[in-house]
């Protein structure tokens, strides 16, 4: 199961940093007034949707830092900073007013996801996780479905996103996976 498992992760952290790249490329070209817009989704708009994404990512790779110290693993990737929510966040709560703000923290995020996955053993998708979930609900479950969900979530809201900025006027342009290959 490891290998071919991490080697679907480090794809999927591949088309993590390409697509969050197009998003933020397509971003960039609508003002802050258009990237804030309640437009009536989830999150209401663009830059609180990404924001949230931001917010989502760092719950999730800390629980993958915590469970790998717990089968003593060390993931390098997900220290220095890369993992510093302020206490009391919540999952829609908003980091980052500023835009360049966001955008810088996104690419850390990125870069730190693909060398996770870079550096992750082939059994540590088959180790047990054990956390709590954002409603304090003990979970325990094989990493994979973690990591899974993971990626899969980016998917969901990315694509919520990317409807978002064609409401407004943007273009993201082809976002399919299997561009990369």
């Amino acid at each position: 199961m490891g290998a071919g498992f991490c080697d679907n992760y480090r794809f999927l952290a591949k088309y993590n940093s390409w697509i969050n790249d197009r998003l933020l490329l397509a971003c960039d070209a609508l003002g802050d007034e258009a990237r804030k817009l309640d437009r009536g989704a989830f999150f209401g708009s663009i830059h609180r949707t990404l924001g949230h994404l931001v917010v989502a990512d760092q719950v999730w790779l800390a629980r993958f830092a915590t469970s790998g110290a717990a089968h003593g693993m060390r993931f390098t990737a997900l220290e220095g900073g890369v993992l510093d929510l302020p206490d009391g966040c919540q999952l829609d709560s908003v980091l980052f007013d500023d835009w360049a703000d966001i955008k810088a923290k996104r690419v850390v995020l990125d870069v730190a996801i693909e060398n996770w996955v870079a550096d992750m053993p082939g059994h540590s998708p088959e180790l047990v996780m054990r956390y709590s979930n954002s409603k304090g609900t003990e979970r325990s479950h094989p990493a994979w479905q973690a990591i899974t969900h993971f990626f899969n979530h980016q998917t969901h809201h990315r694509g919520q996103a990317t409807t978002l900025i064609t409401q407004a006027g943007g273009d993201v342009g082809i976002t399919d996976l299997i561009t990369l290959v």
